[in-house]
């Protein structure tokens, strides 16, 4: 079983940064595809960005290349979401998500066995 917590979420004017942390306990984490999905008030939950177990490959919305950045770092059981030149359509839940291993990044969130709570993003015009 995977446990994920996150953390790194806020306010923020709009064309600022934020990074956002997924702290993931259980053994598995290193072999685990990671993925983070936000959702909106009144909106389906939207895929953002995925990464495989290895951080060899990734995957990024149309919405959100060149701006955002999904890494990992395996020793430390932990993905980031650097999140830059924000924009208030951003503003959302964020949720980190764990899957199987795979080399292709799934992204849809159904594809996703394990969620965080999520963390809250507003971005001010």
């Amino acid at each position: 079983q995977v446990q994920l917590v996150e953390s790194g979420g806020g306010l923020v004017q709009a064309g600022g940064s934020l990074r956002l942390s997924c702290a993931a306990s259980g053994r598995i984490f290193s072999t685990s595809n990671m993925g983070w999905s936000r959702q909106a008030p009144g909106k389906e939950r939207e895929f953002v960005a995925g990464i495989i177990w290895s951080g060899g490959r990734t995957y990024y919305t149309d919405s959100v290349k060149a701006r955002f950045t999904i890494s990992r770092d395996n020793a430390k059981n932990t993905v980031f979401l650097q999140m830059n030149s924000l924009k208030p359509e951003d503003t959302a839940v964020y949720y980190c998500a764990a899957g199987p291993l795979s080399l292709v990044v799934a992204t849809t969130p159904i594809k996703y066995d394990h969620w965080g709570q999520g963390t809250q993003v507003t971005v001010s015009s």
